[in-house]
């Protein structure tokens, strides 16, 4: 039988890191708490990244009436500013259904996941099974990554299409309840969507960027100065026209930077509220405080095949720069919360 883990399992440093912010925290503080907390706060995150993208897709409406002549008439400007949020607002449309349909199958391919059955693991199906029923789910698929490093994530559109992943090395270092809090820790991921959430955050903030670099070429590789600038300078309307034109080009430059903002926020939060999650399905907090210390410790980022776009999905940052640069770090970039706060977090809940 496996060892329980203790909290004298951890490394010195973190737990001492683990105590001081485990003072940050009122002994009234419940996951609950946490769980309401975080969705209204997500919702906001949500509709602010959807204004981003209106903004932005009137901003290219801007650029576009300018290039295109009519840049000096008001009546032009402002009917291709609505028109650019309408595009805009259709095609994330268009690229939601796309992430609804086929994002989870492409990031599983992407990240070269095997599906496995459960003769070929079953204590592994044991849990995931054990989790899914007190989170009153259904089964999942479950995928193994062929990596040594320790990780784990799950995707889907809903928990009915949910898919939990965990790397080979995390399945051949961890005992049975660490495993069983990093799969529930998945599971709440699964129950409280955010596997749908982070698919649409992914595509909106890469439809964001591409939209940022055609606002980019528009306004500095096209013909817009001299003679447009001219031309604009000649109706009644040139001086707000050169205001909404600047504004347009600032936003563009803006625009990427915030949406990776909103996106991190959104990770960080979600993350926050998993861990609670996993704590109410297992009832065993220092099972997940011991798993995240164990992985916070993991030596073997998982490098091969995660990039900055899947980086938020896995249980922790897998990209070898930015865990060094944001593991201890309460960044605003950063994808994930430190392992200290979230440790003390999960131990203020057993208090």
């Amino acid at each position: 039988m496996a060892k329980r883990p203790t909290e004298t399992s951890r490394p010195a440093s973190l737990r001492d890191r683990v105590q001081q912010e485990m003072h940050a925290y009122p002994t009234n503080v419940t996951f609950h708490d946490l769980i309401r907390k975080n969705k209204r706060q997500s919702v906001l995150l949500i509709i602010g990244m959807l204004l981003l993208g209106a903004a932005l897709g009137s901003a290219l409406g801007a650029l576009a009436a300018a290039y295109g002549g009519g840049g000096g008439d008001l009546n032009v400007l402002l009917p291709s500013l609505v028109l650019g949020a309408v595009v805009a607002l259709v095609v994330g449309v268009g690229a939601t259904l796309w992430s609804w349909f086929s994002g989870s199958s492409a990031i599983l391919r992407m990240m070269g996941a095997i599906e496995m059955n459960r003769d070929a693991d079953p204590e592994l199906f044991n849990v995931v099974d054990e989790m899914r029923i007190a989170a009153g789910l259904p089964m999942p698929k479950v995928y193994l990554i062929n990596d040594s490093a320790l990780n784990a994530f799950a995707t889907g559109r809903d928990p009915e299409h949910g898919v939990v992943a965990v790397t080979r090395g995390l399945r051949a270092k961890l005992n049975r309840d660490q495993l069983q809090a990093v799969i529930a820790h998945e599971m709440a991921h699964i129950r409280h969507y955010d596997i749908r959430f982070a698919m649409l955050m992914a595509t909106m903030v890469g439809l964001i960027v591409f939209a940022c670099d055609a606002a980019f070429r528009m306004a500095f590789y096209s013909r817009m100065g001299g003679r447009r600038s001219s031309r604009s300078s000649d109706g009644g309307g040139g001086a707000a026209v050169i205001v909404v034109i600047v504004i347009a080009i600032l936003l563009a430059i803006i625009a990427p930077v915030l949406a990776r903002f909103i996106q991190m926020a959104y990770s960080r939060e979600r993350e926050y509220l998993a861990d609670a999650g996993a704590v109410e399905l297992t009832r065993n907090p220092e099972a997940l405080a011991s798993a995240l210390a164990t992985i916070a410790g993991d030596e073997e980022p998982l490098v091969e095949v995660a990039n900055r776009g899947t980086a938020h999905m896995f249980i922790s940052n897998p990209l070898k720069k930015a865990r060094a640069a944001h593991q201890n770090m309460n960044s605003m970039f950063a994808s994930h919360p430190p392992m200290d706060k979230r440790i003390a977090r999960i131990l203020a809940l057993a208090r």
